[in-house]
């Protein structure tokens, strides 16, 4: 053959191979057999994501069969079952960064499984899985449950700093618990919202402040929040923020002193919010007190006498309750409260 046959035969070759590949078209999307899922779930400011797919039982023999006993299972279908952490926490007990992992099990069949986390989070399914990149590795115990035709994967009720995550397929549920050390995520995550706007205003230092002594944040944070709330705009809120501090310090006659002032600088409102405050512990006669002193501050305001109606009824002092609903009823123009008011007064007056 000479050279030009040569060259000419080489040259279709040469585009008949991506003629021939271009000829197969791109890919389809159709529906997978074990469908995408993903389960996401908030604690504290904590985000974390479950993302998997969920085979079927389809008829067949799942724990022995399906999945081997004994072996390093991808705990769903296809690429790795992956669980996601926005802040560091601790599954089962053991410390982990933020982070995706890949999501792995050694099923049992005396039910004693092994929960794997391991750093590689892109692989296909187990097939690749190194041990020598395990993140952790805890003992679960996997339990029998209703029947549950595809894998589900479920964030259980989560309550304060932490909540359950488990599998659920065939009839085995296999749970593990996750922690979040609370104060020191949302500490970190208020540290950070405190560089933009909210810096600059009394409120957000004080939320900060008051929600930290509340839920075990360091003291001397929080004092230092509070104190920045205080030297934006003293007020009756974050003085007596800071008069809790100074208690849970042991202080407890400079937060009394610290009360007092507060006092004097409250509104109306501040009072009525503190008053409800009482009445939500069951503290009926300090919210009467409050109330009353609030009448007192503000005797042209129909909202005092209001609330001090509403104490006064909770308490059982249906004719003290009677009055100042009379009281707030003269004084308010608002055509919605006159109909409310007239309707208590109308029931007391029946209990009475």
């Amino acid at each position: 053959m000479s050279r030009i046959g040569r060259l000419f035969l080489v040259g279709t070759f040469t585009l008949a191979f991506p003629l021939a590949v271009l000829a197969q078209g791109p890919p389809l999307r159709l529906p997978e057999a074990s469908p995408h899922a993903a389960v996401t779930q908030t604690v504290g400011l904590t985000e974390m994501t479950i993302d998997y797919h969920r085979p079927a039982v389809n008829k067949r023999v799942v724990w022995g069969g399906l999945v081997a006993w004994d072996q390093v299972w991808r705990a769903g279908a296809n690429e790795n079952t992956t669980i996601s952490f926005s802040t560091p926490v601790k599954v089962e007990g053991q410390p982990l960064a933020a982070g995706t992992y890949g999501l792995h099990m050694i099923p049992r069949e005396n039910g004693e499984w092994t929960l794997v986390l391991n750093k590689q989070s892109k692989a296909w399914g187990s097939f690749a899985y190194n041990q020598a990149e395990d993140a952790m590795r805890a003992t679960v115990r996997a339990k029998p449950s209703e029947f549950r035709e595809r894998l589900l994967y479920v964030f259980e009720e989560p309550a304060g700093g932490s909540v359950t995550a488990s599998l659920n397929w065939e009839k085995l549920r296999v749970p593990f618990r996750i922690d979040v050390d609370l104060a020191t995520a949302v500490s970190a995550d208020l540290e950070e919202q405190f560089t933009g706007l909210q810096q600059f205003f009394w409120q957000p230092w004080n939320q900060a402040a008051a929600w930290g002594v509340q839920n075990g944040v360091d003291l001397d944070r929080a004092m230092k929040w509070t104190e920045r709330s205080i030297s934006i705009n003293e007020n009756f809120q974050n003085l007596r923020t800071k008069a809790l501090i100074l208690e849970k310090n042991g202080q407890t006659a400079e937060a009394e002193t610290l009360r007092a002032r507060g006092m004097t600088l409250a509104t109306e409102q501040d009072l009525n919010a503190y008053g409800y405050q009482l009445l939500g512990e069951n503290k009926n006669d300090a919210a009467i007190a409050i109330f009353a002193k609030n009448v007192k501050d503000h005797p042209a305001a129909w909202n005092v006498y209001d609330s001090l109606a509403d104490a006064y009824s909770r308490k059982g002092d249906m004719r003290s309750a009677i009055a100042n609903y009379e009281k707030a009823l003269k004084l308010t123009k608002n055509p919605q409260q006159v109909k409310r008011i007239g309707l208590e007064l109308e029931r007391l007056r029946k209990v009475k």
